[in-house]
């Protein structure tokens, strides 16, 4: 359902500021790029090395906190009441909560990230690059920075803001993910400072997204008609993309995003059968099955991991930057996930939002990185030498492009990384625009077009000039950006989800109180 414009109108005070900054941004870098390098520069080092160890616990705290709610008394609230319909069925359900979150990313670096850490494992821990060590090591990464703590990330503030709204009747406003300790007098100023910061943070995060889905889409054009993978397809294909997005949005949330991410799902499986099938099986659930006891043996030394005892740098370039990407999307995406929420119960929208998906990235890891390694370790294809020449983006190409049925597998998965960008970004401008609008009284309603067009096209112009001048290093710099502030939001989330699952009857307005 669309909100009717004369019911809605933008929040001058949590729209301008984070608008403003990102316009500031694309200026500074066009007027003075030197300066606009050296300040941006400087907060990604002080979050990376002074804070790193922040997000490694906060991400392993988050964790913790998902599972406990499992077994909480808050598991069996349903969210809404206890009359609640659910808006969607649980398949439509799944496709939309997995198409959301890090679908665009398994896609990216799914065959990508493996690849770099076999050829490049952390100096400190004394493992030989291209060694059957750093093949383990690399599976054993890409569970950890793909799986359970990434969900558990987006499951923390999903439940606390669906159970705020839905069942405590707190505004829609990311600040309501922490309400369960905040006061209901102080709740309405302090949800305009925490949206307008969020906005910023998650604006950056995005067009982290958007910068690895325009270079994605890029290296599969190159691939199939082999035009030059650089910044004038770039412009191309960023204007084409924010044009299907627009599309999209004006079907509303319950129709574009659906069908998309159902379509989206149906063409995942299809790349995972058809690389099972033609891919190097045995050794690709050998070595993931051996890794993956690794990964759940070693899980917090290895999310814990920062390497600065050593002076390694390898963590701060990759976990952290995992972690600062995953907490700069979860505020706002948890505001979209919570709205589709409606109807199940908490232990469902664990399962649906974590277990689920996180089972789902394992076995996509497990295949697509698997075949990967195996290609680079029997020589079959240098990935690696692919990469250093035409950037991370070629990883997913040169690897269906060993196969047969190669060019219509690429197509497939071209198509997948389109659906997966457009999906990503209508559903997460849906959410932005949502909350920096008054006059949304009910969960399926959403705000105007414009709004979410005007998202649309600033987070695309950030990411094009991020892509277009620094590169992969320009999408981990917007990743940092995006992530400092959020931190702080996600530890006050988990804080607010413990306070409230053991005795949510205190806080819901659907419970008899004694």
């Amino acid at each position: 359902m669309t909100v009717d414009s004369k019911n809605i109108r933008i929040k001058p005070i949590v729209f301008f500021p984070a608008f403003i900054l990102l316009v500031i941004s694309i200026i500074l870098s066009f007027v003075n790029y030197d300066s606009f390098l050296k300040v941006t520069t400087l907060a990604k080092n002080f979050m990376t090395i002074q804070c790193g160890w922040m997000f490694s616990l906060a991400g392993i705290a988050s964790l913790i906190v998902i599972i406990l709610t499992y077994f909480s008394p808050l598991a069996n609230v349903k969210i809404g009441g206890p009359e609640a319909k659910p808006l969607l069925k649980k398949t439509s359900w799944f496709s939309i909560t997995l198409c959301t979150t890090i679908a665009a990313g398994i896609l990216f670096w799914g065959t990508a990230e493996p690849i770099w850490h076999i050829a490049y494992p952390p100096a400190s821990l004394g493992i030989e690059p291209m060694s059957s060590e750093a093949a383990k090591f690399a599976m054993e990464t890409l569970f950890l920075h793909w799986t359970f703590i990434p969900y558990a990330i987006y499951a923390v503030p999903t439940i606390v803001f669906a159970f705020a709204y839905y069942n405590m009747k707190r505004s829609f406003s990311v600040g309501s993910e922490i309400s369960p300790i905040i006061a209901k007098g102080h709740q309405d100023k302090f949800n305009t400072i925490v949206d307008a910061i969020i906005l910023f943070a998650v604006a950056a995060a995005i067009s982290a997204s958007f910068g690895t889905s325009v270079m994605n889409m890029g290296g599969g054009i190159n691939a199939l008609f082999g035009i030059d993978n650089n910044k004038g397809l770039w412009i191309i294909i960023t204007l084409i993309g924010t044009i299907a997005f627009i599309i999209s949005s004006g079907t509303g949330l319950f129709k574009g995003i659906k069908v998309l991410s159902d379509i989206n799902v149906y063409l995942y499986y299809i790349i995972i059968a058809v690389i099972i099938l033609l891919g190097p099986t045995v050794y690709m659930f050998s070595v993931g099955t051996e890794a993956f006891g690794g990964f759940l043996s070693g899980l917090f030394g290895k999310a814990l991991f920062t390497g600065s005892a050593a002076n390694d740098t390898w963590a701060t370039g990759w976990t952290t930057f995992y972690w600062s990407n995953w907490m700069a999307w979860a505020p706002v995406t948890a505001v979209f996930l919570a709205r589709i929420s409606y109807g199940y119960k908490v232990k469902e929208v664990i399962t649906m939002n974590f277990l689920i998906p996180s089972a789902f990235s394992a076995i996509w890891m497990t295949v697509l990185g698997g075949t990967s390694i195996n290609l680079q370790m029997t020589g079959k294809v240098d990935i690696l030498a692919i990469m250093n020449e035409q950037g991370s983006a070629a990883a997913g190409y040169a690897v269906l492009g060993s196969l047969p049925f190669s060019e219509l597998l690429i197509g497939i998965y071209l198509l997948a990384v389109i659906i997966s960008f457009i999906t990503a970004t209508d559903s997460t401008t849906n959410a932005m625009a949502s909350i920096c609008t008054t006059g949304i009284t009910d969960g399926a309603q959403e705000a105007p077009l414009y709004i979410k067009v005007i998202w649309g096209v600033i987070v695309g112009a950030v990411a094009l000039i991020f892509i277009a001048t620094l590169g992969i290093d320009g999408i981990r710099m917007l990743s940092y950006l995006g992530g400092f502030p959020a931190l702080f939001l996600g530890i006050l989330s988990f804080i607010s989800l413990i306070y409230i699952m053991k005795k949510p009857e205190r806080f819901d307005s659907y419970a008899k109180k004694d």
